[in-house]
């Protein structure tokens, strides 16, 4: 039995390991395993090409990646500057921004787990492209690209995309990390990422995929059994930042790692992947490692990491599986994905 806790140095708080609870009986909710076959197309999909949205408009009869402006974005550039001011001690301001959806594929049937290597690349070209656009903008401070897969984690429609939230505030998780690498950073001479970069790789029984550029790893302080991290190895502030080559590099281990979660169950793998790119509001951001956090919330075929008493009321995530246990699974099943022979 492991009772454990492990300190998380991004989000400087304690993550208490307990593996043993596992296996402890279930007889709760199952979810479903998502093997339902889906068509190339579906003619009411508003992310389908040509179909017409609920907003009204028509997306474009595109043939590879298309971005549009979110129909019901939960910021927007017209928010109002005069808002009525709260009673007593409560605060408000405007949420200002930009969203915008991002299709991977005109196909409705695929994930990013299936792109093509080159379909992949080019899709993180397009994020480094809408990066800098929208962190150019004055009233932008943050540019936050996140996908969210599987019917578990409240996806209504399963066409490949993500979504891009370009705001007048940093979100707090990207607020925490970046102060936590600065504070790092000023202690010890070194980025922190680099130094969790050097423990990984010392201690490699976490590791997932790795090329000369960039790597995958369930971190020591996992919050979620299969919580993976991939990472560029040099510091770079955001996806942007990356030169042609790392970007390759960087691709390439992605695409391998979201495999091999594919390949673990022999099915469309949930989960929610998140960007950790430096805040675009002028500050100098020092120390700041852009990486990937992908945060699947199965912890068994079927079963869900359910956020309760410790998480929501107490504020620490509890894991009921080792990471060193939950990246031995994944370093053994192949990195071709299963419905080409893998």
């Amino acid at each position: 039995m492991v009772w454990e806790q492990r300190w998380h140095p991004l989000r400087r708080e304690w993550v208490v390991v307990s593996s043993h609870r596992n296996e402890r009986p279930w007889q709760g909710e199952r979810v479903g395993d998502q093997l339902r076959a889906l068509p190339q197309y579906v003619p009411d999909c508003y992310l389908c090409p040509g179909n017409v949205r609920s907003s009204g408009r028509r997306n474009d009869r595109y043939s590879g990646i298309f971005v549009f402006d979110n129909d019901h974005p939960c910021v927007g550039p017209d928010a109002p500057t005069q808002l009525a001011a709260p009673p007593g001690i409560y605060r408000n301001a405007p949420a200002a921004g930009y969203a915008r959806v991002v299709c991977f594929t005109p196909r409705h049937d695929v994930t990013l787990a299936q792109l093509p290597a080159a379909a992949l690349l080019g899709l993180l070209e397009v994020l480094q492209q809408q990066y800098r656009e929208l962190g150019s903008r004055d009233d932008v401070r943050h540019v936050l690209v996140f996908e969210n897969k599987g019917e578990v984690v409240g996806v209504s429609n399963p066409h490949p995309h993500c979504q891009i939230y370009a705001t007048n505030f940093v979100f707090k998780t990207i607020e925490l990390e970046a102060e936590a690498q600065a504070v790092y950073l000023a202690e010890h001479g070194r980025p922190l990422l680099q130094d969790i970069l050097v423990a990984e790789e010392a201690d490699g029984r976490r590791l997932l995929v790795r090329r000369d550029q960039a790597l995958s790893f369930i971190p020591y302080f996992a919050r979620y059994p299969y919580e993976t991290f991939v990472a560029p190895r040099a510091t770079r502030p955001s996806l942007a930042h990356l030169s042609a080559s790392e970007l390759v590099d960087f691709a390439a281990v992605l695409r391998e790692t979201l495999i091999r979660f594919d390949n673990l169950w022999r099915l469309s793998f949930p989960y929610v992947m998140v960007l950790h790119q430096a805040p675009t509001d002028g500050s100098p951001s020092p120390g700041f490692h852009f990486h990937v956090q992908i945060h699947p919330p199965l912890r068994k075929p079927g079963l869900l990491k359910y956020l309760a008493g410790p998480e929501i009321g107490g504020g620490n995530f509890l894991n009921d599986a080792a990471p060193e246990e939950t990246a031995a699974e994944l370093q053994a099943v192949a990195g071709v994905h299963y419905t080409q022979g893998g």
